[in-house]
């Protein structure tokens, strides 16, 4: 009977629109200040030589499970990156933002964007376990980068922002794994 009564308060506990990630509460939705919603297009992990990095999830005003309908897409999108390894320093970091910059976008797209992702590079900082990197685009204005609750500044542009998200959502995303899942959305 305690086991029930156990069961019964653990399942009233945890809120009906979240799910359940390496011990961390996805939510499916989100509403921002202005009141737009935004929905869980998918959550995963990333993983890297057996060690659990960060879980990354997805949310967007217009979801899709095509990633081209995603990066193309308009209206409000946001990457949250929840870590779980103990530290990434914010070299690591950087190395892995232009690894995924220059292997999903061109040549020609990444001298156009050079100086704007030279701007969001000297935003990173080292993160520890636990920490929350908010990557929160909002068209006609630009993506709001937040790291550990601080507002860091904003990088203009859409085409910044596809580029970003193609470092997941590209040709050669960071994890391919992790690209199916933050494309799980189903309608």
């Amino acid at each position: 009977m305690r086991l029930f009564i156990l069961c019964c308060l653990f399942l009233w506990s945890v809120p009906a629109n979240a799910q359940e990630i390496a011990g961390v509460m996805v939510q499916e939705t989100l509403k921002n200040d202005d009141g737009t919603v935004m929905h869980l297009n998918g959550a995963g992990i990333r993983s890297k030589f057996f060690f659990d990095i960060y879980i990354a999830e997805l949310y967007m005003e217009h979801p899709s499970n095509v990633a081209g309908e995603v990066i193309n897409g308009g209206g409000r999108k946001r990457i949250t990156m929840q870590f779980l390894y103990d530290e990434v320093g914010k070299d690591k970091l950087i190395e892995g933002w232009n690894e995924g910059f220059t292997g999903n976008t061109s040549a020609a797209e990444i001298a156009t964007l050079q100086a704007r992702i030279n701007q969001f590079n000297s935003m990173f900082v080292d993160v520890k376990k636990g920490d929350l990197i908010v990557l929160d685009f909002v068209p006609d204005q630009g993506t709001f980068v937040t790291i550990a609750k601080q507002e860091k500044g904003v990088i203009p542009g859409k085409d910044f922002n596809d580029a970003l998200l193609r470092i997941w959502l590209g040709d050669k995303p960071v994890d391919k794994g992790l690209k199916e899942k933050m494309l799980s959305y189903n309608k």
